[in-house]
């Protein structure tokens, strides 16, 4: 791999094996082997859609990354919002600290920030794959995806299909699934040629507006439009309207009752503030079962 290299800083609490461990245990994005150390990746880089592989290791405080082509300021960017360290995180301790439950889970590890998609495109698409279907599935076919429509990249001296940017999908068929999910992503390449699917945009609005224009998308339900703005475009303050897998996380942690509604789920977020998204991470990552 050629070596254009570069180092992120975290501001605040920073454990690099701590997103590792967590990739490792989940099969919504593609990587490569790790080698206990290292993650790579390929992906298309959102600001221009062409093909990029990523090695990422870790350094004290921060990252130390090399990419297969020059990585300008965009670029650079879009690696750090992956590892949610494009957020100064120092105000996440205060944010545990009043909450003794929360703050329980922190300490655990505290340096584990969110991990997100490569894009918000790739996390739209995954988001159809995986309805009604289990995650090692949606990966085998996500995986089959790549391979069929997608560019190849070299990684240190491995060579990795990489999911193919909206163009290659707008007008696609044959992606191995069912039809209704082959126009939905039809449907989201739009949107992401559009400039409406990317992280630049839905990072740009309030979370509650990016939410509700996500869930006007085709094949994109409540849950969806939360996992693509949170996980996807890395917002580090949004909470989800609809999420009974979180909800029920929440209310064993938090004791609250059976009928306990999305409004007292979303009242009990508000003590997050500003690291809404961050919260729930971690709650969903104490299982490493995350979609």
């Amino acid at each position: 791999m050629a070596s254009h290299g570069f180092t992120l800083t975290a501001q605040g609490p920073f454990d690099f094996a701590d997103a590792l461990r967590f990739v490792e245990q989940w099969p919504a994005t593609s990587t490569l082997p790790s080698g206990g150390r290292t993650l790579r990746f390929a992906y298309c880089a959102e600001h221009d859609w062409l093909p990029i592989g990523v090695s990422v290791s870790g350094v004290p405080g921060g990252v130390a990354v090399e990419t297969t082509r020059p990585a300008g300021p965009a670029i650079r960017h879009e690696i750090a919002r992956i590892f949610s360290l494009d957020v100064d995180g120092r105000g996440f301790e205060q944010v545990g600290r009043a909450d003794p439950v929360l703050e329980e889970l922190r300490l655990r590890s505290p340096g584990l920030r969110p991990v997100g998609f490569w894009t918000p495109w790739e996390s739209a698409c995954w988001a159809v794959i995986v309805q009604r279907s289990s995650m090692h599935i949606a990966a085998k076919i996500k995986q089959r995806i790549a391979e069929k429509f997608g560019a190849r990249v070299v990684v240190d001296d491995v060579e990795y299909p990489v999911f193919p940017p909206p163009v290659s999908l707008a007008e696609a068929d044959g992606m191995g699934l069912p039809a209704q999910k082959e126009e939905w992503i039809r449907g989201l390449a739009r949107a992401a040629l559009d400039g409406v699917l990317t992280a630049e945009y839905l990072r740009s609005v309030p979370p509650e507006e990016a939410l509700a224009e996500l869930r006007g998308l085709a094949g994109v339900g409540p849950f969806s439009a939360g996992l693509i703005l949170i996980r996807g475009a890395g917002a580090p303050d949004a909470f989800p309207g609809d999420e009974p897998r979180l909800f029920g996380i929440l209310r064993e942690a938090y004791g609250l009752p059976e009928d306990a509604t999305p409004r007292d789920y979303a009242k009990l977020a508000d003590g997050w503030r500003p690291f809404r998204s961050w919260a729930s991470f971690l709650f969903r990552s104490s299982t490493y079962q995350d979609r």
